[in-house]
């Protein structure tokens, strides 16, 4: 009998506390659906654009067969037509296309008269999983080009696809690296800062600053600093560890650290100030241990850190426009594999930086300084 107490008592705890019942039951769904297309086996919609400068009928052809990948049971393809190739080329390094195909001017002619003819793919391959995706489908439009020629003898004339990739080799090993550091980033926000403000509530010691003149912004924003400071010398750490055992070389890098600095600082900043707009509302570390899985799912898988966003279903792709791993990921990517400037990131550092911006104001706003 004395057991069916203790039963019924943890019972009732946990049926008053909602968001824990609540949790319980939509996060394994959440797994489900955002680990189920974040992870689909098959890619999807791989921007490619074709500068077809041939008239003739084997590019019309070879067109054709890009067209059928793009439109088919897959969708593997989405394609756009541009006349220069340089503009191409610049699309494939910005990150807007995975590669660029371009048909020479002779291609149809070569082909007829048996001259060995060619096309050139240049590939973005600092994302070896659609490059190399990529690779064997346009291999596979191209084989598909029938012979226009009449041979006096049998032969076999192949279209030879010259692949071209646009940066030193990145094996899937070191394209794992930014998405790493990500995630320390991620787990200092979620270890530092807000949730010092959860474990002082839970053991009712929050009143040594809450009895105190500080203001709201004075106790948001030195929570936020420190968790700043202890997060970004985690993620270096954790960086100069991911280089060593992937077999990056420092001296390649060394350079860019600068820009590494401050993607790190934009997102520990926006991660911090998101953490405390989202923790800071609740008083039980229990609450921190269930969001913290809930979280990670929907802002690390969804970033494109081991997974394409191009092959997302539409509405994920939709929800990674405003996740800010994403915008992270991508420009750790174009400074450690791509060799880009500022200028190239300066897209991802402005959305991580209003980004922060945005929720700093609302932790602030939201903050109750008096229980």
């Amino acid at each position: 009998m004395r057991m069916l107490a203790v039963i019924d008592r943890d019972l009732k705890k946990f049926r008053r506390n909602p968001l824990v019942v609540g949790m319980s039951i939509i996060m394994p769904l959440l797994y489900l659906v955002i680990l189920g297309n974040s992870f689909q086996g098959k890619l999807h919609h791989l921007p490619l654009v074709v500068v077809d400068l041939d008239p003739g009928p084997s590019s019309r052809r070879l067109v054709e067969n890009l067209h059928a990948l793009e439109h088919g049971a897959l969708e593997l393809l989405t394609i756009t037509h541009l006349v220069d190739d340089r503009q191409a080329i610049a699309g494939v390094a910005s990150g807007e296309f995975k590669a660029a195909l371009v048909i020479p001017p002779d291609f149809s002619r070569r082909q007829t008269i048996a001259a060995r003819p060619e096309v050139a793919l240049f590939l973005d391959n600092s994302d070896i999983i659609s490059a190399d995706t990529l690779r064997a489908a346009i291999q596979g439009a191209v084989n598909a080009i029938p012979e226009e020629h009449v041979a006096i003898r049998e032969s076999n004339v192949m279209v030879h696809l010259r692949d071209i990739n646009l940066y030193p080799k990145v094996d899937y090993f070191q394209s794992l690296v930014p998405g790493v550091v990500i995630m320390a980033i991620f787990l200092g926000a979620l270890t530092t800062g807000a949730f010092n403000l959860v474990m002082d509530r839970f053991l009712g010691v929050d009143e040594s600053y809450l009895m105190t003149p500080l203001t709201k912004a004075d106790i948001v924003g030195g929570l936020i600093v420190s968790g700043l400071c202890i997060t970004t010398i985690m993620a270096f750490v954790i960086f100069v560890a991911s280089m060593l055992i992937t077999g990056i070389p420092f001296s390649h890098w060394l350079g860019r650290t600068p820009m590494v600095l401050v993607i790190v600082v934009l997102t520990t900043l926006g991660l911090q100030s998101l953490m405390f707009l989202i923790l800071g509302q609740f008083h039980h570390p229990r609450i921190v241990g269930i969001l913290s899985g809930f979280l990670n799912v929907i802002l690390f898988f969804p970033s494109g850190a081991v997974y394409p966003i191009a092959s997302f279903p539409g509405w994920l792709r939709g929800f990674a426009r405003f996740n800010p791993e994403a915008y992270a990921v991508h420009a750790l990517k174009a400074v450690l594999f791509k060799d880009s400037g500022f200028a190239t990131i300066l897209g991802d550092l402005t959305f991580l930086l209003c980004f922060t911006a945005i929720m700093l104001v609302l932790a602030v706003v939201t903050f109750r300084r008096a229980e």
